[in-house]
């Protein structure tokens, strides 16, 4: 079954010129040389102390030479601006476009109603099925935004300024090594020094992991408690789903938040590096 759904919090800013490539290979978290027409990159940009500040996925336009960033509409202005700044003497252009960003996982619509569209799957994980950037909203387009929001909260997947802080929140937190949105093997880039070493070293002490809840899971922010300690924080969420950061040693214990029971929801590509944190070995096997 194929779900096609318009996502009205997205914008899509182009960044055109000849130093293109580089200026933004110097400044993202994922490698901007693996982008190209129908493979799309997701990449953070972390302030200079390697906190998360933004995300975003990067597109390649297939009939021009510009990279298309698709980022929540509430950054927007914030990422060009920060763009701007480290742009110095780089032969770069950096504006919003026109175009609107939709999902569609499941199975792609039919070839006629994606027409033109620039379409690339996404990144993060298969299920999540594929992003595309379109001139105009899709008449086809029938899932809504709590439909995409239901199937990316039970997956696991970060929703940028929802689920991160600003500031403070470390890549691995929200699992974008996990998640294929870090190289390792890229040259340096703005942030790099703390990821690193948060990687090699082991360093995770908490992580974002998909809960659930018989009552509808309490605002973002919620402290979530363990024999009345807080151990954990309330993310994003809608009705009885919802991402949560947690620490691994706590999982199978009896969580709550705001008085009603929260239960974790480990999916399959996260188990194994939870496991390993729990254990307090998961240094060991990255640096091996």
């Amino acid at each position: 079954m194929t779900y096609f759904a318009h996502l009205p919090d997205r914008t899509v800013i182009a960044v055109r010129g000849e130093d293109r490539v580089p200026f933004l290979q110097g400044l993202v978290s994922n490698d901007v040389t693996a982008v190209e027409p129908g493979t799309a990159v997701w990449a953070a940009l972390l302030t200079p102390q390697g906190r998360w500040k933004a995300d975003f996925f990067i597109f390649a336009d297939p009939d021009e030479p510009c990279l298309l960033l698709d980022c929540p509409s509430s950054q927007s202005a914030m990422i060009i601006e920060t763009l701007s700044k480290y742009r110095l003497r780089s032969d770069v252009q950096i504006q919003e476009t026109c175009l609107v960003v939709h999902a569609a996982w499941g199975a792609l619509p039919d070839a006629v109603t994606v027409e033109n569209a620039i379409i690339a799957a996404d990144p993060r994980l298969p299920e999540a099925g594929w992003r595309l950037l379109m001139l105009n909203v899709s008449p086809a387009a029938k899932a809504d935004m709590v439909a995409y929001d239901l199937h990316r909260l039970v997956l696991g997947l970060p929703d940028g300024p929802r689920d991160c802080e600003a500031e403070k929140t470390l890549l691995l937190e929200a699992n974008f090594d996990l998640l294929n949105g870090i190289s390792w093997t890229k040259g340096c880039y703005m942030g790099q020094e703390l990821t690193a070493r948060t990687h090699y070293r082991g360093l995770v002490k908490r992580r974002l992991v998909p809960v659930a809840s018989e009552a509808p899971i309490p605002a973002p922010g919620t402290a979530i408690t363990d024999a009345g300690s807080e151990i954990g924080q309330i993310r994003s969420s809608h009705d009885h789903c919802g991402l949560a950061f947690l620490k691994p040693e706590v999982l199978e214990h009896h969580l709550e938040a705001d008085g009603h029971r929260i239960v974790p929801r480990v999916p399959v590509w996260l188990a194994t590096t939870l496991s390993e944190e729990k254990e307090g070995v998961r240094g060991k096997v990255t640096s091996s």
